[in-house]
């Protein structure tokens, strides 16, 4: 795992709130990977969210054909546990959001199948159960990520401008809602970051993002996982914590659970 950055790394995610790192897994690295997440997903059945009561189901929607979307897989796969729960990557991350520690929030296997729908531009945090304008997000390629089959796209600088005020805009048939609620995003022009299995890039949880279609009759298979910083409250939002656990907490408590948000890194 690669997990050095160049001081101009850190300064470009700062400024544009997204940044590439290239092999940061070796080849030998993304087929355990691959091995295990695809193992994870084989035993899930329809279920979207490995454990908990969730009621996320696959079906036949608009969203369900954007990616095959299974979430925590680090709870049921070792493979995928020793990768995202990896300290040194913690400690990364840590450098490039300038804070002293994370918790998993929760990852995600997400699959582009043939011919997928377009994921519509979108801003992670205003879903989760926080809100931090430090919490991170790493998207793995364990297959080729090109413009052909749906890499990812960032918008520079939207982390800046995204807040907790504005409507959410979903992943559905209108890939461009959220410069409706956003037109200022909609000025800037957005960077398509290709990649080769190993590749990843973070973002910021604030970031607009979205991929383009998947137009091959091959999958894209990706690997991503999000980060909150330690010590954030619950916001009122249940999204895919577990109900004993959301309806024993009031906004403001602080999301302090070892078993379903363990502890990836703390400085000191």
């Amino acid at each position: 795992m690669n997990t050095e950055l160049t001081d101009e790394q850190i300064e470009s995610y700062r400024r544009d709130g997204f940044v590439a790192q290239r092999n940061f897994l070796n080849p030998e690295e993304v087929e355990e990977l691959k091995s295990g997440v695809l193992d994870a997903i084989s035993g899930m059945g329809k279920s979207k969210v490995s454990e908990g009561d969730s009621a996320m189901q696959d079906g036949d929607s608009y969203y369900d054909r954007v990616f095959t979307q299974k979430l925590n897989l680090w709870r049921i796969n070792d493979q995928v546990k020793q990768t995202m729960l990896n300290p040194e990557l913690g400690k990364m991350m840590g450098k490039l959001e300038g804070v002293d520690g994370f918790r998993v929030w929760h990852d995600q296997a997400l699959i582009k199948e043939p011919f997928g729908n377009p994921t519509g531009w979108h801003v992670d945090n205003t879903y989760w159960s926080f809100d931090s304008r430090h919490a991170i997000s790493i998207w793995i390629a364990l297959e080729p990520a090109t413009l052909e089959n749906g890499c990812m796209w960032f918008i520079p600088g939207s982390h800046k401008i995204a807040n907790y005020e504005r409507a959410i805009a979903g992943i559905g048939a209108d890939m461009a809602e959220l410069f409706k609620i956003y037109p200022e995003m909609a000025e800037i022009d957005t960077v398509g970051v290709p990649m080769q299995p190993g590749d990843c890039s973070f973002h910021n949880g604030m970031t607009g993002h979205g991929a383009g279609a998947n137009m091959t009759r091959a999958r894209r298979i990706a690997m991503t996982c999000a980060y909150m910083p330690i010590g954030c409250a619950y916001n009122g939002q249940p999204n895919i914590l577990p109900s004993d656990y959301h309806e024993s907490l009031k906004p403001g408590d602080v999301l302090e659970n070892d078993d379903w948000n363990p502890v990836v890194y703390q400085n000191g």
